[in-house]
């Protein structure tokens, strides 16, 4: 349903047209003055202004058209006028108005008016939203047996209408993973909304998901639609919905088993048709054990659960991401490009990775802008690392001994002698502390005792 703003400081048109509009299907504001229209556009989402040239009082309808195609370039604003102000009418399109039409005409001759500007901008929205998912099919980067397993789970769940609960640590991807979802579903030509509920105050978090009503709590001075509305036919991605307060979760709840909503302060009943897939790095039957978390929405949700596994379980995949990574920001800033070599991709394949690959992105971003020279080496990557520079020589150094002391070796082998080496100086230098060298070295602990095993160091015994 697309919602038309009609500006006008004569409340009858106001009323006469909303209410003409209404009765065609739309959803309608009004606002009487050039200021407040800026406010309610700059606030949420208006498909058409319908805009008045002359008002006495204020920001006149050309002014108020520069300001509100400033701010929204692409917004549909059909000018109306009197008789005597044709010629001014005429005039706003070459400011950007899309039409103008006389205020004795009627609703039929609106109606005709508006609705081929509206499809325009439905298909525009369209070509975005594929735009948006061509860019999101680049990002999913990777052929390890754990991403083909992922790539195989959303094929899988994406043909239906099932809940997913998407869970991993902070900087895998799980938006990646859900707007994945959405593609390969059959609602992929309709909406991906998104909504971090950690982002937003319990306060405000109702009204982003299910909208209010004018004066509903103190600022709400326009009506707004929320997520579910604007995701209708679509699908909403409940980002942290771990942090999502027990009041929000009963309301979302109602809306996926009954499709109906209500506005913050309204009566009127809406139905919605939205596909919600949830994310977490919360352990949610633990928030449902310590009375955090609804047993009934985690079931709702949880109909099929995907793990989007850490980067440290898939490093064979970091060569691509790096080269992904290094092509996408010269694409985007323009720059000459620089190469990360072969021995500078080992180093980053012997980190931990704690912010997955979030962090990795964030790195080789710092490289590319900090680097000076065009290849990008093993010490270049140790000196933004956050790993001891005093616990072993670098990773590099021990990569590029003589040809005689590393014969016969292959490129892994002597990336673990490289490993354990740093892990050993740094036990040394920490006196065997495993709490202390594991942080240091940003490796979780019970994988740090993986290592220890793998490459068989032990506590030197004291005689």
């Amino acid at each position: 349903m697309a919602t038309i703003l009609i500006v006008d400081d004569e409340k009858n048109i106001l009323k006469m047209v909303a209410q003409g509009l209404k009765l065609e299907g739309y959803q309608t504001m009004t606002a009487s003055s050039g200021e407040e229209a800026l406010r309610i556009c700059a606030s949420q989402p208006v498909d058409l202004v319908l805009l008045d040239i002359i008002m006495p009082t204020g920001l006149d309808g050309v002014e108020t058209l520069k300001q509100l195609k400033q701010m929204q370039p692409d917004l549909n604003i059909v000018m109306m006028s009197a008789q005597k102000e044709i010629e001014i009418a005429v005039q706003t399109i070459k400011l950007g108005a899309r039409h103008y039409i006389p205020k004795t005409a009627s609703i039929d001759d609106i109606v005709l008016t508006i609705e081929p500007l509206l499809e325009l901008s439905h298909l525009t929205r369209e070509n975005e939203i594929l735009r948006n998912q061509i860019g999101t099919q680049e990002g999913m980067v990777g052929e390890s047996v754990v991403i083909q397993r992922l790539r195989s789970q959303i094929r899988q769940v994406a043909s239906s209408n099932l809940g997913v609960l998407i869970t991993g640590e902070n900087g895998t991807g799980k938006e990646l993973v859900a707007n994945t979802v959405h593609q390969q579903s059959q609602r992929n030509h309709k909406p991906f909304i998104t909504q971090n509920c950690a982002a937003l105050p319990d306060e405000l978090i109702e009204s982003e998901l299910f909208g209010h009503e004018r004066g509903a709590f103190t600022g709400a001075a326009t009506q707004r639609r929320g997520k579910f509305e604007l995701a209708d036919d679509g699908t909403l991605f409940l980002d942290e919905i771990g942090d999502m307060s027990l009041k929000a979760q009963a309301k979302v709840l109602r809306v996926l088993e009954s499709g109906e909503l209500q506005h913050l302060g309204g009566t009127r009943t809406l139905r919605v048709d939205v596909r919600v897939v949830a994310a977490t790095n919360k352990d949610l039957e633990k928030e449902i054990e310590n009375g955090n978390f609804r047993e009934d929405l985690y079931y709702r949700l949880n109909v099929v659960p995907i793990v989007v596994p850490p980067l440290r379980e898939r490093l064979d995949d970091l060569p691509l991401l790096v080269g992904h990574f290094v092509e996408q920001f010269h694409r985007e800033n323009a720059r000459l490009p620089k190469v990360i070599d072969s021995s500078a991709v080992r180093v980053m394949q012997s980190y931990s990775w704690r912010g997955n690959v979030r962090e990795l992105k964030n790195i080789v971003e710092r490289l590319l802008i900090m680097v000076e020279h065009d290849v990008i080496s093993a010490d270049d990557v140790m000196e933004v690392l956050p790993v001891p520079r005093d616990s072993s020589p670098p990773i590099s150094t021990a990569l590029s001994m003589e040809p005689s002391s590393q014969a016969g070796k292959s490129l892994q082998k002597m990336v673990d002698e490289a490993e354990a080496n740093l892990i050993m100086k740094t036990l040394e230098a920490n006196n065997w502390n495993v709490k202390k060298t594991s942080e240091q070295l940003q490796i979780e602990r019970s994988n740090f005792y993986k290592k220890l095993t793998k490459y068989n160091l032990k506590r030197p015994e004291v005689s």
